[in-house]
C-alpha cells in the first residue's frame, strides 16, 4: 500500500494500529523525494540520515506505549525555521553557510509531538515575493504545471505536500504566504490569528532567536485536509514558554456552529482596486453555492463590512515600512525625488507603497491607530457573521517571472494588466487587522490549474473558519493529487 497522500489523521491511525511504521513511511517518503523532486524542488535542504533515525525512535518509542499527536508522521518545515545542524538562509546568498545552533520553537514542538522531519523547504529571498526562487536553491515549480510558480513564501511547503512529500508543513504568512502557495498548489493552509502561535526562531540568518511579537506576520499550518490544520494548529498553538514562563496550550474557544446550516457568511467576489479574474471569482461563487445549498445565510453585501480601499492602502502601509525597518534600503535620494514628487491626488496603491519606504515612526504610529478603529469594524461584522469568504489573489498560479525589481513585474488578470504587488489587497484583508484565515481549494480553473479562497474568521475563533473549511471539504471535496 502506498501512503505518500494519506491525510495526517489516517497516518496517525494506521501507526497506531499497527498497520505500517513509521520508518516504512518515511523511508517511502524520502524515495518520493528523491524520484519527484528534481522537476519540483520544493526540498532545497533534506534531512535524511537525521529523519531515519527519528523514525526508528518513533516507532520504539510507540512500542513502549507512548502516545504523541503526530508520533511517527512524515512532516517538511519551511527554510527560514533555525534547525540546529541545518542551514538557515531566507535564500539570501551571503548566508549560505549560517548554520544555527538551536531549533525554533515551533521545530521543537513539531519534534515533541513525534514528527518526523524530512527537511527544509524552499523560499523566496528574505521571505520577500510570491514566488519561491533564490540565487542559492533555485527555483521551486508548481506540481500543476513547471511552468507556474508555487507561489511565495511557503511555496516549497505547498509544493511539497502537493507533490506527497510528508503529510503536513509548516509555513508562515506576512502577505498570505500561507494562503498563496495553497491556493496555487491545491492544499489548505491556516493562518492563525496574529500572537496565536510562538514564532521564536523563525529569524532571519544570523539575528538572535528572540520572541518577539511580530507585526502582521505569523506562523501556521499547511496540510492536505482541513482536520489535518487542526491537528497540526494544536501543536503548534500557545505563548513561547520564555515570556509566559511555562509552556502552555491555549484554550481556544470552540466553533461558533457545527452544522453547515447554522453559519452566517459574508461572501466577497469584487475589491475596489483590482480585478477579481474569471477562474478565481467562479471558486468563491462555488463554495458560496455549497453554503447556500447547505442551508448556510449567504449574503454579498454588507454595511459593517470596513471600507476595503482603506484597509488595502492601510496594509501595504503597514507591510512596507514594516519590511524596510527590518531590511533597511539605505538613504535613497532618488526615492525621496520620487516621493515628492508624487501627487497629493495619487491615491494608488504604487503611490502608497512608495511613500510607505519613507515612513516616520509617527507616520506608523498613525497608521497603527487607524488599524484599531479597523479591527473595531471588524469585531461589529463577527457579531453578525461567523464568517467572511473571499479569493487569495485574483488568479490562479501565474507563470513564473524573475524580473530582478519586483517593482517592475506586472500581474496579468484576464488580459489586464496590474501591479505586481497590487494583488495581495485580498491577503492583506485579514493579515492586517490580526483575523485567522484558512485557505481551501475550491476547484479547478478553466486550465485545470487549482483555485482556492479564504475562510476570514473573528480574532482567536480560530476554530470557526477551520470547522467551516472541514464542513465545505465534506461538500465539495478537497485536495485532489497533481497528475502525473
Amino acid at each position: 500500500m502506498e501512503w505518500s497522500f494519506h491525510t495526517a489523521e489516517e497516518l496517525v491511525a494506521a501507526l497506531r494500529a499497527g498497520a505500517v511504521t513509521s520508518v516504512e513511511l518515511t523511508d517511502e517518503a524520502i524515495t518520493r523525494i528523491e524520484r519527484d523532486d528534481e522537476v519540483i524542488n520544493a526540498i532545497c535542504v533534506p534531512d535524511f540520515d537525521r529523519a531515519r533515525a527519528a523514525a526508528r525512535a518513533a516507532d520504539q518509542a510507540r512500542a513502549r506505549g507512548e502516545e504523541r499527536p503526530l508520533l511517527g508522521v512524515p512532516v517538511t518545515v519551511k527554510e527560514c525555521y533555525n534547525m540546529a545542524g541545518l542551514p538557515t538562509t531566507w535564500g539570501m546568498p551571503p548566508h549560505r553557510n549560517y548554520v544555527p545552533a538551536e531549533d525554533a520553537v515551533q521545530v521543537s514542538r513539531l519534534k515533541d509531538a513525534g514528527a518526523v522531519v524530512l527537511g527544509k523547504a524552499n523560499v523566496p529571498l528574505g521571505l520577500q515575493d510570491i514566488q519561491s526562487f533564490n540565487e542559492i536553491y533555485g527555483t521551486t515549480n508548481n506540481p500543476w504545471d513547471h511552468g507556474r510558480t508555487s507561489g511565495g513564501s511557503s511555496g516549497g511547503s505547498a509544493a511539497a505536500l502537493a507533490s506527497g512529500f510528508g503529510a503536513l508543513s509548516i509555513g508562515s504568512d506576512i502577505a498570505g504566504s500561507l494562503r498563496t502557495p495553497a491556493h496555487f498548489c491545491g492544499v489548505y493552509a491556516h493562518k492563525p490569528t496574529l500572537g496565536l502561535a510562538a514564532n521564536r526562531g523563525m529569524v532571519p540568518p544570523a539575528e538572535p532567536a528572540l520572541p518577539v511579537d511580530l507585526d502582521l506576520a505569523v506562523v501556521g499550518p499547511m496540510a492536505r485536509t482541513a482536520r489535518d490544520l487542526t491537528l497540526l494548529l494544536d501543536v503548534m498553538a500557545g505563548p513561547d514558554p520564555l515570556t509566559f514562563g511555562v509552556a502552555h496550550r491555549l484554550a481556544l474557544p470552540p466553533a461558533r456552529h457545527e452544522r453547515l446550516c447554522d453559519f452566517r457568511v459574508l461572501v466577497l467576489d469584487e475589491h475596489p482596486l483590482i480585478a477579481t479574474g474569471a477562474a478565481v471569482r467562479a471558486g468563491v461563487n462555488r463554495v458560496a453555492g455549497a453554503l447556500a445549498d447547505g442551508g448556510a445565510r449567504v449574503e454579498r453585501h454588507s454595511p459593517l463590512l470596513p471600507d476595503l480601499t482603506e484597509a488595502a492602502a492601510l496594509y501595504m502601509q503597514l507591510l512596507i515600512s514594516g519590511s524596510v525597518a527590518r531590511f533597511p534600503i539605505g538613504s535613497d535620494e532618488q526615492l525621496r525625488i520620487r516621493v515628492a514628487g508624487l501627487s497629493v491626488d495619487d491615491r494608488s496603491l504604487d503611490a502608497v507603497r512608495l511613500r510607505a519606504l519613507m515612513f516616520s515612526h509617527g507616520d506608523w504610529m498613525e497608521a497603527n491607530h487607524r488599524r484599531e478603529a479597523h479591527r473595531h469594524g471588524w469585531r461589529r461584522l463577527f457579531a453578525e457573521f461567523d464568517a467572511v469568504v473571499c479569493p487569495i489573489t485574483p488568479t490562479p498560479a501565474f507563470p513564473h517571472d524573475h524580473k530582478p525589481n519586483p517593482m517592475e513585474r506586472l500581474i496579468d488578470i484576464d488580459g489586464v494588466e496590474y501591479p505586481y504587488f497590487d494583488q495581495l489587497v485580498w491577503a492583506g484583508l485579514a493579515t492586517m487587522p490580526g483575523l485567522p484565515a484558512t485557505a481551501i481549494p475550491a476547484g479547478r480553473s478553466p486550465e485545470g490549474l487549482p483555485v482556492g479562497v479564504q475562510l476570514i474568521g473573528p480574532m482567536f475563533e480560530d476554530r470557526t473558519p477551520l470547522r467551516l473549511a472541514e464542513l465545505l471539504e465534506q461538500k465539495i471535496g478537497g485536495f485532489q493529487a497533481p497528475r502525473p
